[in-house]
């Protein structure tokens, strides 16, 4: 899905009018979303470092989590992520994980990661994210009948987060 749709647009909104400097700029490869491409696209294009936070929904939450195990960044904000392929032949594509996390490394390299999910998301196993909620020590936002985050047009509770980090 292209960043200007659903809620990814209204968030934009939110934060020009607050002055929050941000970057949303569909990604290289936007439906395989390969960590071949993503990853140095986040390096070398979005080049985000120590003063920036990522938001990342989906593949993107596991591309920031993959980020940070190299990268020191102020914090991120994951949403839907999962640590494994779920069996997903398009995921198991993407390169993300044909290694083990370094959990340490992705938690060490910034100040603040929190977890949002849904309560209901069809496609990500709760386990996933108590799993990583875990292994990360981060703040979980459990947001009931949030989904996968497909059908919201709003998402006042992602922008209460990232005023806050």
């Amino acid at each position: 899905m292209h960043w200007s749709g659903k809620w990814c647009g209204w968030l934009k909104g939110e934060l020009d009018k607050l002055g929050i400097d941000n970057f949303f700029e569909t990604f290289p490869d936007s439906i395989m979303a390969r960590s071949e491409y993503w990853l140095p696209f986040l390096k070398n294009h979005v080049k985000a470092g120590e003063n920036d936070i990522i938001v990342g929904w989906s593949s993107g939450a596991v591309a920031a989590m993959r980020y940070a195990e190299d990268v020191k960044i102020k914090g991120s904000i994951l949403i839907s992520p999962s640590h494994t392929d779920l069996s997903d032949p398009l995921e198991k594509q993407s390169g993300y994980f044909d290694r083990s996390w370094r959990w340490d490394a992705i938690r060490n390299n910034q100040e603040k990661i929190t977890l949002v999910y849904g309560d209901d998301d069809l496609y990500i196993p709760q386990e996933q994210f108590e799993y990583i909620a875990d292994q990360l020590r981060a703040e979980p936002v459990k947001i009931h009948n949030g989904g996968h985050f497909l059908e919201q047009t709003t998402f006042p509770e992602l922008l209460e987060k990232i005023k806050i980090m």
